[in-house]
């Protein structure tokens, strides 16, 4: 039996290297399937060897993180309140620093002492707890460096205070100091993280919403929560449309930009699809609801965001490896710089203990463990705001240094609107009865050819066709029986000698007749494909309709290499050509070219959030524009140049900053400055790329 999905919020986690040791901890427990998201605030896992949930909680409630059942429920309690820590300890702090006034009472051991003596307790209970369970889990984390800098600032003064020995081993400024700042930069991290992750929270705010329920005495108002599939709802113009659904009655523009990106609102009336969180901007609808709750549509992508801002890029690997090693480090350099300034400098006791201060409190872990997921956060966020669902933190990196796009015809570079041109009926076969048997078999595909030729056929004269069964072979077409017992077959006619005609239709294996289809080619195409040219990407068409149209489509818009009448088993071929020559994606309408998009290196299908894209591809395109191409390719190069600086910029400040501190140039309060601040740096240049003008 599957083991079911576990999902709990956790909060006080605010950098990668919290997450991992969670994570750490999990797999010790022998738990599977685990995602750690710490901007999110939540721990997922598979739980197959039974192992007790109330101890997996306790467990990591002992690391030094909270538990909570309703994130929307909880408040953090007033002391709790990091930003309410760091005013308690800056109103303690800031006397400590005034030197310089004549107040000689303030630079008395006793009165800094009672002073620092409530910094330095929140700091134990804010740091201490944090860094004793991480040296227990065996990742020790950043707060192990600030609590013993902070400490043996402390405890050096306390000495000192104790046994009298004078003005010059009182340090107590320095102790509060360093809790204060830190305390400084962990209220802007976490404003800023917060930030990071506003796409995500904007989806699910559109959630929230109510919806007006039909019943027998009127309308009753209910949350969009409690909405049942098979509730008839009445929205109005202004509202959100509370969950999926199909419109009964009446007629509306719907503006879709939430999904879409697309400001322009989409007509719906009588029989029309309409999406839960879009915005009836004029008109009313009666509609009924066909998916509420995990199974709307907004729903998918906010758990595929979710996921996707768990999943690690390649790249952040080399960052998660020097933070798990990175705290033991820096304690062996403080320890050594301590050592070789006090016995081979001949310093004083002083200044040796300074400089082994300011190396603990300078260096920065949290840098390098925010440097990666605060870039791709931003990075989805902007993609899904601009229509573009991409599944994975992975992705972004994998479609690095691309050399060639695939495309499918159909759907993709075309509108996928299809009209007869001619239709080719043999001798003594009538064509009112060809339009009812194309008409009877179509209906039951949901193909984009099928739905043309249906809407196409269903007001001319014809001759009805009762079927008892339908079904669709891919790439081929569909085949069918009738209650008479009759089989037929409507698709890609290999035995069909003119190229005009690209579909045939059979009863019992006899050429019943021949039809000759075509749509058009999106006004976009031939632009994206020059746009693809400049960047140095090799575009390609893969197809399945006839060599004829496909080589005219790729002249059309300026695609040389054309592979034309492949079936689904057949793209594979291709793809695995491509990608042996360089990197590969391949962009496809999510249902015949399924396999082709799981071949690729990146699949990225042009469709409407269906559920066999969501399922293939590694991208959905929630719009039809092929702009999104070039701006799905634009958004994921410009985060991955973020997290190369993100990562360059953590890497050098702790390069530089603790050699620089090992050697007396910096103290410890200077250090505290700039580490608080650190973090700041990375986050701030992710947050760019939520307005950055990007270009390919």
């Amino acid at each position: 039996m599957e083991a079911q999905l576990t999902e709990l919020n956790v909060t006080g986690m605010h950098c990668n290297n919290c997450a991992i040791s969670v994570h750490k901890l999990l797999e010790k427990k022998g738990l599977q399937d685990i995602s750690v998201d710490f901007a999110s605030e939540e721990v997922k896992f598979s739980n197959h060897n039974d192992a007790s949930l109330p101890d997996i909680i306790k467990s990591i409630e002992q690391l030094g993180y909270k538990v909570i059942d309703d994130p929307a429920l909880h408040a953090p309690k007033f002391y709790e309140k990091v930003e309410n820590k760091f005013i308690f300890c800056a109103a303690f702090t800031v006397p400590l620093l005034l030197h310089m006034l004549p107040w000689h009472f303030l630079h008395t051991a006793i009165v800094q002492l009672l002073l620092c003596l409530p910094v330095f307790i929140i700091g134990c209970l804010h740091f201490g707890k944090s860094a004793w369970h991480s040296v227990k889990s065996g990742i020790p984390n950043m707060d192990v460096l600030i609590f013993i800098g902070s400490t043996s600032a402390f405890i050096y003064s306390l000495v000192g205070t104790i046994e009298n020995l004078g003005e010059q081993y009182q340090f107590y400024e320095t102790c509060a100091t360093i809790i204060t700042l830190v305390l400084l930069g962990n209220v802007f991290e976490k404003r800023s993280v917060t930030q990071t992750t506003s796409a995500v929270k904007d989806l699910v705010k559109i959630q929230q919403v109510n919806a007006n329920r039909v019943i027998d005495g009127g309308i009753e108002v209910i949350s969009a929560r409690d909405v049942r599939p098979g509730d008839t709802l009445l929205v109005n113009q202004g509202d959100k449309i509370p969950v999926d659904g199909e419109v009964l009655s009446g007629s509306a523009s719907v503006n879709e930009a939430m999904l879409t990106g697309e400001s322009v609102p989409v007509d719906k009336e009588k029989y029309d699809k309409v999406i839960g969180g879009t915005i009836v901007q004029n008109g009313n609808l009666r509609m009924i609801a066909t998916k509420v709750g995990s199974n709307t549509i907004l729903s998918q992508i906010i758990e595929l965001m979710k996921k996707a801002q768990a999943a690690q890029p390649p790249i952040q690997k080399l960052g998660d490896k020097v933070a798990a090693i990175f705290v033991p480090a820096v304690i062996l350099i403080a320890l050594l710089t301590f050592a070789f300034t006090y016995f081979l400098s001949i310093a004083s006791l002083q200044t040796s203990l300074m400089n082994a201060i300011a190396v603990l409190v300078i260096s920065c872990p949290c840098a390098m463990g925010l440097a990666t997921p605060t870039a791709v956060m931003v990075g989805l966020g902007r993609a899904a705001k601009n229509g573009i669902l991409i599944k994975g933190g992975d992705t972004i990196e994998a479609v690095a240094n691309t050399k060639y796009v695939v495309f499918d015809k159909t759907g993709t570079l075309t509108t996928g609107k299809f009209s007869i041109h001619n239709i080719k009926v043999e001798d003594g076969v009538d064509v009112e009865h060809i339009r009812g048997i194309i008409v009877a078999i179509e209906e039951r595909s949901n193909h984009p050819i099928a739905k043309s030729l249906v809407n196409e056929l269903k007001a001319l004269p014809q001759t009805r066709l009762i079927l008892r069964s339908a079904t669709e072979e891919k790439g081929l077409g569909m085949r069918a029986e009738d209650v008479e017992g009759n089989n037929y077959f409507l698709g890609t006619g290999k035995a069909a000698n003119e190229d005009d005609f690209n579909l045939s239709l059979y009863k019992n294996q006899v050429l019943l007749a021949q039809i000759a289809i075509d749509d058009t080619i999106k006004p976009e195409a031939a632009a994206l494909i020059a746009q693809l040219k400049i960047m140095g990407i090799t575009p390609v068409l893969l197809s399945g309709d006839r060599k004829t149209r496909c080589v005219k489509v790729a002249k059309i818009i300026g695609i040389d290499e054309v592979h034309a009448e492949k079936l689904p088993d057949e793209k594979l071929s291709v793809i695995d050509i491509y990608k042996q020559k360089g990197k590969t994606i391949m962009i496809g309408d999510g249902i015949n070219d399924a396999p082709a998009l799981t071949q690729a290196d990146v699949g990225v299908s042009m469709n409407d959030a269906s559920q066999v894209a969501i399922q293939s591809a590694r991208v959905v395109l929630l719009n039809t524009d092929l702009h999104s191409v070039i701006k799905f390719l634009q958004i994921s190069k410009h985060t991955l140049l973020t997290i190369k600086q993100n990562l360059f910029w953590a890497f050098a400040y702790n390069v530089i900053a603790i050699p620089v501190a090992a050697l007396g140039f910096l103290n410890p309060m200077v250090g505290a400055f700039t580490m608080a601040f650190s973090d700041i740096v990375v986050i701030g240049n992710s947050l760019r790329l939520k307005r950055k003008r990007i270009t390919p």
